[in-house]
């Protein structure tokens, strides 16, 4: 009986730990009304330039409450979010995500821009990225790296 005891602790040790991981995109606040944002769609084009990329996402939030993006990091470079307006482009600082709304990130509109790459991401590798949100905290992303043709359309 006491082979037995030894690996049933390990066994429901990991089998908590791992309910605990981190893949989760969904970041709750408190029960309520408050914001519920959750990120869907992220992907990296492969960059062409060996100091700039771009990042796409969409962030969901059924909370009745709206929170905002405020920063943005990766370990592979600065991160800065841009808006498009008619045909310009231009940082911005924060962004809202409405409550029971969207924000979307997408090529030809508002983007991440990936800047001072430490190194070039490769398709079919994936970027970790921090989104820091004002009442619902960081949530981590694991970006992949697709062609950089890709359109998310079509799958290609």
């Amino acid at each position: 009986m006491r082979r037995l005891v030894a690996p049933v602790a390990v066994l429901t040790g990991t089998l908590f730990l791992a309910g605990c991981g981190s893949g989760d995109t969904r970041a709750d606040s408190q029960a309520g009304s408050g914001a519920e944002v959750s990120v869907s769609g992220a992907y990296m084009p492969q960059p062409v330039s060996d100091s700039m990329a771009a990042g796409f996402l969409t962030v969901t939030n059924k909370g009745g409450t709206k929170d905002e993006l405020t920063s943005v990091t990766s370990d592979v470079g600065e991160v800065t979010a841009h808006e498009t307006v008619g045909s310009s482009m231009q940082e911005v600082k924060d962004l809202d995500v409405p409550a029971h709304g969207q924000l979307v990130f997408k090529s030809g509109g508002s983007h991440l821009m990936f800047e001072k790459l430490k190194r070039k991401p490769q398709q079919g590798e994936k970027v970790t990225v921090q989104l820091h949100f004002a009442e619902s905290g960081t949530v981590t992303v694991e970006m992949p790296v697709k062609s950089a043709t890709y359109n998310p359309k079509t799958g290609h």
